[in-house]
C-alpha cells in the first residue's frame, strides 16, 4: 500500500493518507480550523454527528468550493452516526433514524453526498445490524461512497456478517505504539477491511492537556510523555523529526489512515509533512515493543474491548 494514499482494500479505491480530525473542536472553531488545512493541503476532513460541529466543517467546505480551487471529487469527507446507547439513558437508533441522522448530517456538511460513513461505536447487537442495513442501503443508492464502523472489535464485525450484510470497508480505531491491537489488525487487513487510526498523538506531554479534555491517561503514561530521554523522543532525534512525525510516520508504514487534529498552525502544517523519510526497521521493532494494552482516549474504557 502505499504510505500517500492507503488503499480500502475491498474496492481498491485510494484514500488520503493524512486527514483532519476535529474531535473537541467546537462549531465556532471548527470553520477557520477546516479552511486553514484544506489551504495547507489537506485532502481528507473527519467529523461526527457526535462531535456537533458537522454545521461549522460545511461552512468551511461551502466558502473553499466556492474558490474552485478543488473539485468535490478531490477531497474525501468523513462522518459518523451516532448509535445511541440505552446503558447512558440515549435512544439507540434504529434503521429509519439511522437514514435521517445522515441527511441532518448531509445537510449540515452541505454536501450531495459523504465519502466515508462511519457507525461510532458499537453498543448493542441487533441496534447495531439495524445502523449498519441503513448505512449500506446508503451505499446502494449511492449517497455514500464507502462505509464502515468505528470503535469495533472482531466479534462487533462478525456479527454483521452473520446478519448477511457486507463487511465494512474502514475501522477507525485507537491506535498508536501504546495501543497497537496487533490481533485486531491482523483480522481488518486479512478481511480487507482498512484501519484508520486516531489518537495517533497519546504519547505526546501535550495530548489532551485541558482539564475539560478527559482521558484514560493514567499517572505512568504522564509521566512517560514527559520523560525528554524517552524511546519515543530518542527515535524522533534519530530522525530529525518531531515526536508527533514520528508516531503519524508509524502508522503510515503499518498500512494504516491517520486523522491527527491540531489547532496550532505550525503543527497542523507539521502533520502533513511525513513523506521526506521512513522508519527504519530497528525503530519500528523498538516502538513495537512500547505496546501497553487498551486504548485511552476514552475516559470510561476503550469501547473496542
Amino acid at each position: 500500500m502505499s504510505a500517500r494514499f492507503p488503499t480500502l482494500l475491498a474496492s481498491h479505491r485510494q484514500i488520503p493518507a493524512i486527514g483532519l480530525g476535529t474531535y473537541q473542536v467546537d462549531d465556532a472553531a471548527v470553520q477557520a480550523l477546516v479552511c486553514q488545512a484544506l489551504t495547507l493541503g489537506y485532502r481528507h476532513i473527519d467529523t461526527a454527528e457526535g462531535y456537533h460541529n458537522e454545521a461549522g466543517v460545511g461552512r468551511a467546505l461551502s466558502a473553499y468550493f466556492k474558490q474552485g480551487l478543488t473539485p468535490r471529487e478531490d477531497i474525501f469527507i468523513t462522518s459518523k452516526l451516532w448509535s445511541g446507547n440505552a446503558n447512558w439513558g440515549q435512544v439507540p437508533k434504529t434503521y429509519d433514524a439511522s437514514l435521517a441522522a445522515f441527511e441532518t448530517s448531509l445537510d449540515k456538511l452541505q454536501l450531495d453526498y459523504l465519502d466515508l460513513y462511519l457507525i461510532h461505536a458499537p453498543f448493542k447487537t441487533q441496534d447495531n445490524i439495524a445502523q449498519w442495513r441503513a448505512l449500506s442501503h446508503l451505499k446502494k443508492t449511492g449517497r455514500v461512497r464507502f462505509i464502515g464502523v468505528s470503535n469495533f472489535n472482531q466479534s462487533h464485525i462478525e456479527s454483521l456478517i452473520k446478519a448477511g450484510l457486507p463487511k465494512p470497508d474502514v475501522n477507525q480505531i485507537e491506535l498508536h505504539p501504546w495501543c497497537q491491537k496487533p490481533e485486531l489488525v491482523a483480522y481488518l487487513m486479512a478481511n480487507k477491511i482498512l484501519p484508520m487510526a486516531y489518537s495517533s498523538l497519546v504519547a505526546l506531554a501535550n495530548w489532551r492537556t485541558e482539564p475539560q479534555l478527559e482521558s484514560a491517561k493514567n499517572v505512568q503514561m504522564m509521566q512517560l510523555s514527559q520523560d525528554p530521554n524517552s524511546v519515543i523522543q530518542g527515535l524522533a532525534a534519530k530522525h530529525q523529526v518531531s515526536q508527533a512525525q514520528l508516531l503519524l510516520r508509524w502508522a503510515l508504514e503499518l498500512g494504516y489512515a491517520v486523522i491527527p487534529k491540531s489547532l496550532q498552525p505550525n503543527h497542523l502544517a507539521e502533520n502533513l509533512e511525513l513523506f521526506h523519510f521512513k522508519l527504519d526497521d530497528e525503530t519500528m521493532t523498538e516502538l513495537g515493543k512500547l505496546e501497553m494494552g487498551e486504548g485511552v482516549s476514552w475516559p470510561n474504557g476503550d469501547p473496542s474491548k
